[in-house]
């Protein structure tokens, strides 16, 4: 929000709005996205995957919560690290544009599952062409909206917020009433320590809460709403997140879900609501995440534009339209996610997006700790949140080695090009 607007306009949200703001974003493209992954390898214990992706978010919503409220920026994670190391500006910078890069993954993830539900939807599930014409057409079209200065959809942003919530308990309730008990024999067929690594990958399905931070200064009252909003979005999504996939392992064998992986939630819908069921979800799903690609790609180019503002990238991401549009960060950013979605798979975008976002709350829980005096955090949950998070990411590094190692590959390049390329842009600046 501009400086010069009055104060009513520039704290607008109250506790609703961000609760809206972090469930909208994070039921996004969560849940439509990455269930049938979680199957794949939680197996059973699908359900439990999603409660410890919960917890993880839990734990890294302390430190994002107390900084917030100490540094009440737009540029959330980059300002965080940019106040730890202020001698060291290159860590922030290189966080920063990991972050957007993080940005890419999802808008990609958002993008995917768009043209995997509309193809699904029209009957063309199986044809790959069909859904990379739908997952960049969706791109195009909001590239398009933001270019001509749109911030949302405004009033439609909240409608398509209750509408995925409505449905999902329709389809949680109506579920239960059709639930196979035998289906969760043996609970952990996967092994037990397959929980810990669905959550893991799955991780990405959570960053919405993230979004909060972002809204810190146009927020009433936000020592009191901050952390209510960040707790609470997180803990509504968990118990919808969670009760998705009970009735989904609890009505479709794990065959089933997988055959239809990356529109799995349409299948699971048919044998609990008939024919009309994959329709409702595809529709919601397609709603659900053109408004996440909206919000997404508006945020992340306005982030873009703050780092280059602070002569941690090129001015030509700080340079905004007449209609305050930036417009370097909208195209590019939309341009790499097309890249993404049209080369890499679910599994891949879902990864390497849940590693981003992982490694990124390792470094605000880091900030956290350095600047717990001004945030007046206690160290004992920033610690614990440090050890849960390491843990999680050491434990998708080691499935990503045994089961798909050109993610990891594919993941290690991305990150030391972002770091390479800004840390050469630093010295050309000197």
């Amino acid at each position: 929000m501009g400086a010069g607007q009055p104060p009513t306009a520039r704290r607008a949200l109250g506790l609703p709005e961000l609760i809206s703001i972090g469930v909208g974003g994070m039921i996004g493209g969560g849940i439509f996205s990455v269930l049938g992954l979680a199957v794949d390898v939680s197996g059973n214990a699908a359900p439990l995957a999603f409660a410890v992706g919960s917890v993880i978010a839990l734990v890294a919503g302390y430190s994002y919560t107390h900084l917030a409220l100490a540094y009440r920026s737009d540029g959330a994670s980059f300002t965080y690290l940019e106040r730890a190391f202020p001698k060291r500006p290159a860590i922030a910078g290189v966080a920063g544009w990991t972050v957007v890069v993080g940005y890419v993954g999802t808008l990609a993830l958002y993008a995917f599952t768009f043209g995997a539900y509309a193809s699904h939807l029209l009957g063309q599930a199986d044809v790959a062409a069909a859904r990379a014409l739908l997952s960049l057409g969706v791109l195009g079209l909001f590239v398009g909206v933001n270019l001509v200065g749109a911030r949302t959809m405004g009033r439609a942003e909240d409608v398509v917020v209750y509408i995925k919530i409505v449905l999902l308990a329709v389809l949680a309730v109506a579920g239960f009433f059709t639930i196979d008990t035998g289906q969760f024999v043996p609970l952990f067929d996967q092994g037990r320590s397959s929980v810990l690594l669905g959550g893991a990958l799955i991780f990405v399905a959570y960053e919405g809460f993230q979004l909060i931070t972002n809204a810190v200064n146009e927020t009433r009252n936000p020592d009191h709403n901050i952390p209510r909003g960040i707790y609470g979005s997180i803990i509504i999504t968990s118990v919808i997140y969670v009760a998705i996939a009970v009735i989904s392992v609890g009505n479709l064998d794990p065959q089933s879900i997988h055959a239809a992986r990356e529109y799995a939630l349409a299948e699971v819908a048919r044998p609990i609501l008939g024919r009309a069921g994959p329709v409702l979800v595809d529709v919601a799903a397609m709603l659900a995440t053109a408004s996440a690609i909206n919000a997404t790609l508006f945020g992340s180019a306005r982030l873009a534009s703050e780092i280059a503002t602070d002569k941690l990238a090129p001015a030509i991401f700080s340079f905004r339209s007449h209609t305050d549009v930036p417009v370097a960060g909208v195209l590019s950013i939309a341009a790499l996610a097309a890249l993404l979605t049209l080369f890499g798979g679910l599994e891949v975008i879902a990864a390497f997006s849940s590693m981003t976002f992982l490694l990124v709350s390792i470094g605000v829980c880091v900030a956290n700790f350095r600047l717990r005096a001004k945030t007046a955090s206690q160290p004992v949950p920033i610690l614990a949140g440090l050890v849960l998070i390491g843990a999680t990411v050491a434990l998708l590094v080691l499935y990503l080695v045994r089961n798909n190692p050109s993610v990891l590959v594919f993941t290690a390049i991305v990150y030391v090009v972002t770091a390479g390329a800004h840390l050469t842009f630093e010295r050309l600046r000197r």
